[in-house]
C-alpha cells in the first residue's frame, strides 16, 4: 500500500560482516542505499560511517549510519522492503544483536508516530535516544529533526545522551 504525499524516514544502517561479493561493512552500507535508491526511494543524505562497539554478543565492531530518504511508502510498507533488502544481503533472522551483514530500522518518519499491528514496528524506533551509534551519525545530516514524543532535536538527544 502507498500513501498519497511523500513522506521523509530516517533510516539507521548498521554492518559489521563482510559481504563476500560487496566487501567491507562501510561499503555494505552504501551499496545498501544504491539498492533502495533502486527500489524507487529518494536518498536525500547518507552520514559517513562510523565504527561502534556491538552490544550483545557479537564481538566484531560495527560500521552505523544514518539517511534520510523520502518516499510515498507507508511505515509498513518500507519495513517490508528493508527486511526484503536485509534478507538480499545475506542478513539471516536468528538470535538478537549478533553479527549480521546489513541491518536496517526506521528511526524516526516525517508524519510523526507510528504504531503497526505488527509488534516490530514503532516508530520513532523505541531505543533510538539511548543509542549513540544511532544519534551521532543522524546528528550529523540531520540535527534539527525532532523527536515527536519528546520534542527533543537529535541534536539536543546526542548532547543530552553524551554530557554524563
Amino acid at each position: 500500500m502507498r500513501q498519497a504525499s511523500l513522506a521523509q524516514y530516517l533510516i539507521a544502517l548498521g554492518s559489521n560482516r563482510r559481504h563476500h561479493r560487496i566487501g567491507p561493512p562501510e561499503r555494505v552500507l552504501e551499496a545498501a542505499m544504491e539498492a533502495l535508491a533502486a527500489e524507487d526511494v529518494d536518498i536525500l543524505v547518507l552520514a559517513p560511517a562510523i565504527r561502534t562497539r556491538p552490544i550483545g554478543p557479537s564481538q566484531r565492531m560495527y560500521a552505523n549510519s544514518a539517511a534520510l530518504i523520502c518516499t510515498r511508502l507507508a511505515p509498513d510498507d518500507l519495513l517490508a522492503l528493508l527486511k526484503t533488502l536485509e534478507a538480499r544481503f545475506g542478513t539471516r533472522r536468528g538470535q538478537r544483536w549478533s553479527a549480521r551483514t546489513l541491518d536496517l530500522d526506521i528511526i524516526w518518519w516525517s508524519g510523526g508516530t507510528w504504531h503497526s499491528r505488527r509488534p516490530e514496528l514503532i516508530v520513532p524506533h523505541i531505543a533510538f535516544r539511548e543509542r549513540r551509534f544511532v544519534l551521532q551519525p543522524a546528528a550529523m545530516i540531520a540535527p534539527q529533526l525532532r523527536d515527536p514524543v519528546t520534542g527533543r532535536s537529535i541534536g539536543q538527544l546526542l548532547h543530552r545522551l553524551t554530557r554524563a
